[in-house]
């Protein structure tokens, strides 16, 4: 058992089990009907997305080391609320039970808010699977 972590709208891989869109906005243009049949997500969890505010920010320049510590910095304090707390330790434990997989749009994961929050997963005690482990170490911690 364990989470895979995944670029949404991509094939989905064998034994990925339910699929979780980390996102704030459904995909455009998709009926609610087809996020599933069209390979977005089979659930939706904005909860774990970056404000749409923090989402504007980040995407308003090309990324830097500094700005993505910064970015970093302040979605790992989202992830300290309540909510979203309870939601990560819930993932953590369903990890050791079930396969499933929590995604983003972003092509390039290195730069991913997914990336962050599959560390997260794992500092919870989530399972993950190999092909999680991220592109690079990009925590911006330290």
């Amino acid at each position: 058992m364990a989470i895979r972590v995944v670029r949404l709208g991509g094939p989905r891989a064998r034994g990925e089990g339910l699929r979780m869109g980390t996102v704030r906005r459904p995909p455009r243009g998709v009926a609610r009907a087809d996020f599933s049949r069209r390979e977005y997500f089979d659930v939706w969890l904005p909860e774990l997305a970056p404000a749409a505010a923090m989402v504007s920010r980040a995407l308003s320049e090309p990324w830097t080391p500094a700005r993505w510590r910064r970015f970093a910095r302040r979605y790992h304090a989202a992830l300290r609320q309540p909510a979203a707390r309870h939601l990560i330790a819930a993932l953590a434990a369903l990890s050791h039970q079930a396969n499933f997989s929590i995604g983003c749009y972003c092509a390039d994961a290195a730069y991913c808010h997914r990336t962050l929050l599959a560390e997260v997963l794992a500092q919870a005690g989530a399972l993950l699977a190999p092909e999680a482990a991220s592109p690079r170490r990009v925590s911006g911690r330290g």
